[in-house]
């Protein structure tokens, strides 16, 4: 015999999608935290494949070796990352959500924020250093590093505000 159970009339209503962040780890919420989290989600969103699998037909998936030193690895080839994990790109899509955070019209604000959080996979370099930031907008380098703090402040505001 089964009970079935009648809906409560204090139950509570469905939870609004915040922007809170689901995955702090026990982490407060502030500037180095949110500058951590971007440069995680640049380095990720870099590791991705720049292509997927096709369903093409190929001709031949095997290389052939053409000289014996060929075939001992003297040959230079390009590294690449392996690809993230699945929890490793649901925490990018989180954080990569955080930049739209920061208002439209400061618009120059959310490209420095989002380019400053593009990180190289194996080096752990900025692929646009203060410098060259500061020249592909006309402004010095000094004035860059403000606005991303601005940038920044503006993102941490609205996750806090979020509770």
């Amino acid at each position: 015999m089964t009970t079935a159970r009648a809906p409560q009339a204090n139950a509570a209503p469905a939870m609004k999608p915040a922007i809170r962040p689901v995955m702090t780890n026990g982490y407060a919420i502030d500037a180095d935290f949110v500058i951590y989290r971007l440069e995680e989600a640049g380095a990720t969103l870099l590791a991705l494949p720049g292509t997927g699998w096709s369903t093409r037909l190929r001709s031949s998936s095997l290389e052939i070796v053409r000289t014996a030193l060929e075939s001992y690895g003297w040959s230079e080839t390009r590294i690449r990352p392996m690809v993230p994990a699945a929890d490793k790109i649901t925490r990018m899509d989180e954080a990569m959500s955080w930049i739209p955070l920061i208002p439209l019209d400061r618009y120059v604000l959310r490209r420095v924020v989002g380019a400053r959080s593009l990180v190289h996979p194996i080096t752990d370099r900025h692929l646009f250093p203060w410098r060259r930031l500061g020249t592909a907008l006309g402004a010095d380098h000094k004035a860059i590093q403000r606005w991303h703090a601005q940038g920044i402040a503006m993102i941490v505001q609205a996750l806090k505000a979020a509770d």
